[in-house]
């Protein structure tokens, strides 16, 4: 969902192609210039000969590793360059370097919390597991495979870890061939023969992190995720597998999978369809809903869905039932209308004198900005921010209202960043870093926006006062027949 907010990277030391600093100080060599590396690489043309296409494949892998070991140690000299300005600031001590991980994410066209990883892996391995950067730096690792040995090993002390590191060296062959399977049982062996009480503690605080997760899958699916100690999650695979292996021996024709999940719902919600009420808040045209247009509809939560789903989801057809099961009929839905402008697919805008964004706004901004706003974070809302502050004037208002989430939105408050917005067919916001750098992120277009570069429709027509009221009647019908139906049933 991320991927529908451009954004763009200005600046004073931005050159004017894009993001590529200039040089990379102590990393490139004398009078080469990253962008020169870049063209380097996409003036490569595969050639006829396989063992040279070969050969380029992995050279292109090893330059890849090279610039992961150069992104840590610039990540690192950053840190220090920012919590040196942050002292010269008179910024108390605890505070200095915040921020720091937000900035690498933008940098790196990161999520925040990938960002913050990012930076604790550099840290790691800069300061701690010099063999491993070293690995990194001629090819013989590649970042993810060095990811690995940094988390396996986090639970040390730095002189523990630093002997691990020394002890894996990709130099002595240790890794020579072998998957990342064997990479973490060997980083595990070798941390618990160091320290196997701060591995055993570890072991037992992961119990703490359980949760459960959701996320989107394709066609209208969900992955629901949820961590748990092995022995939970064991009995749980255990519970569900015997439940289906018993119906399906009485002859039921779902899937074992099928069936697995069908009773993971009905016990965790207690019926059978898994769901009794829900108020969905589909952003839709009114051509989708009632004229059978093949444009497709939004749900807040999950993105993007086809047309013909979200119509099916409204007239009660939503598919709960199991194959050759009759439809639940006590499922009711709840439909909140969200009307569009015509062509801009922009929602109205509302306006308040409060401090605190009304309800109506709240849901407002949050079906408009569907995630949080922050440039590659695709985390869940939690906060409903002024982007320009309350205490500076801000106004209480759709224009100045952004949905971030709780990080995004401390960070906002941090010394030397602003937000504004700036002018757009859609809503568009401004974030200025510490570092001068300006990142932008473009509300995600809403059902009905029409392709970039065209007009808006004629509104004297298909939008004239008598369409609008004959579509409101077409509601009302719907909603009142709905009812009608369920009450009968």
């Amino acid at each position: 969902m991320a991927g529908n907010r451009g954004t763009q990277l200005i600046g004073p030391d931005a050159p004017s192609g894009g993001t590529v600093p200039e040089a990379i100080p102590g990393v490139a060599g004398p009078g080469l210039r990253v962008q020169d590396l870049i063209d380097a690489v996409r003036s490569l043309r595969p050639g006829p000969d396989s063992t040279e296409l070969i050969n380029q494949l992995r050279a292109l892998e090893d330059l890849k590793s090279a610039a992961a070991a150069a992104q840590a140690r610039i990540a690192v000299a950053f840190d220090a360059a920012q919590r040196s300005a942050d002292a010269a600031a008179g910024v108390p001590a605890e505070e200095h370097g915040r921020g720091v991980g937000a900035q690498i994410a933008l940098a790196r066209r990161e999520s925040p919390a990938r960002g913050s990883r990012l930076f604790g892996l550099a840290k790691a391995l800069v300061t701690e597991m010099p063999h491993t950067l070293a690995a990194l730096d001629t090819g013989q690792f590649t970042e993810w495979r060095a990811t690995l040995l940094v988390k396996e090993t986090a639970c040390l002390s730095a002189e523990d870890r630093c002997a691990v590191d020394e002890e894996l060296a990709a130099d002595t062959g240790t890794f020579d061939g072998v998957g990342d399977k064997a990479i973490i049982a060997a980083a595990r062996a070798a941390a618990y023969r160091r320290d196997p009480r701060s591995v055993t503690q570890r072991a037992s605080h992961a119990a703490t992190e359980r949760h459960v997760s959701l996320r989107p899958a394709p066609d209208t699916m969900t992955y629901l995720t949820a961590l748990l100690p092995v022995a939970q999650g064991v009995a749980v695979h255990a519970a569900l597998t015997r439940h289906a292996d018993t119906l399906r021996n009485t002859g039921d024709t779902r899937t074992r999978g099928q069936i697995m999940a069908d009773a993971l719902v009905e016990r965790t919600t207690g019926t059978p369809g898994g769901i009794c009420g829900v108020e969905v808040q589909l952003v839709m045209t009114d051509r989708t809903l009632f004229q059978g247009d093949s444009e497709p509809a939004r749900l807040p939560g999950y993105g993007i869905v086809p047309a013909g789903w979200a119509r099916e989801l409204l007239t009660g057809n939503h598919g709960q039932a199991g194959p050759g099961q009759p439809a639940d009929r006590t499922f009711k839905v709840w439909l909140r209308r969200l009307y569009t402008a015509p062509g801009t697919g922009d929602l109205v805008a509302v306006d308040s004198r409060a401090r605190l964004f009304p309800a109506g706004m709240r849901r407002f901004i949050q079906a408009r900005d569907e995630t949080c706003r922050t440039p590659y974070c695709d985390a869940p809302i939690r906060h409903l921010d002024h982007i320009i502050p309350w205490h500076d004037g801000g106004p209480t208002s759709l224009a100045n209202g952004a949905g971030l989430c709780e990080a995004c939105n401390h960070t906002k408050e941090l010394p030397g960043w602003t937000a504004q917005t700036s002018p757009g067919t859609r809503h568009v916001l401004e974030i200025r870093t510490p570092t001068g750098h300006h990142h932008r992120s473009t509300a995600p277009p809403l059902p009905g926006s029409n392709p970039l570069g065209t007009d808006p429709p004629d509104i004297a027509g298909p939008y004239s006062r008598r369409h609008r009221r004959a579509l409101r009647h077409q509601a009302k019908a719907l909603k009142y027949a709905r009812v009608t139906e369920l009450e009968a049933a």
